[in-house]
């Protein structure tokens, strides 16, 4: 039992000290803003790393997304409700739910991963520290850019992910039954609010800053070798799915009710 407990008192402050070590590098990231000569110039390539290169697996999942999505509303709607409320349950659910969770979590997955590991190999190979002595601060340098590129980028994938998971949802429910457009995009246009608009891209606005200071700081924080950078990408992309999941269940009731 005393082990048990010596046990849970460990990974309590071993928790403590990430939420504290996670905290002071946002305050060293906003402090960083003010350093606009150092980040400025690092902006747009961080931009088409982030958001341009992520437009094919995106747009992949947002289809299939949509897709399944029809498919499933229609068959459960058949002979119970009009099949127009099709396109109400497509609406909702890709524009209040899906497009920017999954959109979120293909980044998490694929971007997340991807930063943590580059400056997990910067922090191993001692580059940040050749930075700090040729009087970069590495928080402008790195993180800043990265995530400015990500609270633009994340929102433009979101409404991306969202038109495609829509268009892909009409040409399956209009495919599968008699269903046409004008009563798919009835439905759609049914019970739209502003909601439907401002819990997307709030989501991901908090999703892309997430996945992107949550991937700096496991790669600052990389310990030495190989092992070190494969375990600070890890960590990156399954801490990021678990903020993002958190997040989206308190966005959701904060702005739902």
């Amino acid at each position: 039992m005393f082990t048990f407990l010596r046990f849970l008192g460990a990974q309590l402050l071993r928790f403590l000290f990430h939420v504290g070590s996670f905290g002071k590098l946002i305050y060293r990231t906003l402090l960083a803003l003010t350093d606009v000569r150092t980040y400025a110039g690092l902006v747009f390539e961080q931009m088409m790393h982030i958001g341009v290169r992520s437009l094919p697996i995106v747009g992949y999942i947002s289809i299939f997304m949509g897709m399944v999505t029809a498919l499933q509303s229609v068959k459960q709607f058949t002979q119970t409700v009009p099949l127009y409320i099709a396109g109400t349950v497509v609406e909702k659910a890709i524009l209040q739910e899906l497009a920017s969770a999954m959109t979120a979590l293909v980044l998490a997955g694929r971007v997340g991963a991807a930063i943590a590991a580059e400056i997990g190999t910067m922090k191993v190979t001692e580059q940040i520290d050749a930075l700090e002595a040729m009087a970069f601060n590495p928080v402008a340098y790195l993180v800043v850019p990265r995530l400015l590129a990500g609270l633009v980028m994340v929102p433009v994938l979101t409404v991306f992910s969202a038109a495609i998971g829509v268009l892909a949802g009409w040409l399956t429910s209009i495919s599968l039954t008699e269903l046409t457009t004008f009563e798919f995009f009835k439905g759609a246009k049914m019970f739209v609010t502003w909601r439907d608009f401002a819990l997307p891209l709030s989501k991901a606005v908090l999703f892309g800053a997430s996945i992107i200071m949550v991937a700096c700081y496991q790669g600052l924080n990389a310990r030495q070798g190989a092992e070190g950078v494969g375990t600070a990408a890890t960590n990156a992309a399954v801490s990021a799915c678990l903020l993002i999941l958190t997040l989206d269940f308190v966005m959701a009731k904060v702005i739902l009710t």
